[in-house]
């Protein structure tokens, strides 16, 4: 049997999802089904333009409609480290080669809820920085096989 997947989610990035797929599923699908009767109704499908752009917005929608199903049935709602930890849902900022930046630790479902880049923890850099803290200095082999040193100058719970 299939391991199934879950999807580590905050609060917010849940409710996001939740109020994303009301309005897919009300508002914005009756928006598109208007749209496809009012097509049908010029008459000729096979060389109607709007009638075919409305089924593929109306395709593209149920898909999203199921991805978000899925993710918001099989989601669990993680707790982020306390301030100065670095984990799953943590707002770190880093020092990258005398760069500061600043990103969430996380899978890319957290993106709704933030306007922040988004690191993996499987990442290189993300597999560095998670379980250690503020004011660590961290390094990982970049892609390119380079040695990058980061220094985590703060972290802390994404929704704080």
């Amino acid at each position: 049997m299939a391991e199934e997947k879950v999807y580590l989610l905050t609060q917010q990035a849940y409710d996001k999802m939740k109020e994303e797929l009301a309005w897919r599923e009300g508002e914005y699908r009756d928006e598109i089904l208007a749209k496809v009767a009012a097509a049908r109704a010029e008459g000729d499908l096979s060389e109607n333009g709007g009638y075919h752009a409305a089924r593929e917005a109306q395709r593209t929608n149920q898909g999203r409609i199921d991805e978000l199903t899925v993710k918001l049935r099989d989601a669990k709602i993680l707790t982020a480290p306390p301030a100065g930890k670095v984990g799953d849902g943590s707002l770190v900022t880093l020092d990258i080669n005398g760069r500061e930046k600043v990103y969430v630790l996380g899978s890319r479902d957290l993106a709704i809820a933030t306007d922040h880049d988004i690191i993996s923890p499987e990442s290189p850099i993300g597999a560095a920085i998670n379980g250690h803290a503020a004011g660590d200095t961290v390094s990982y082999q970049a892609p390119n096989g380079r040695e990058i040193t980061v220094v985590i100058k703060e972290s802390k719970p994404l929704e704080s």
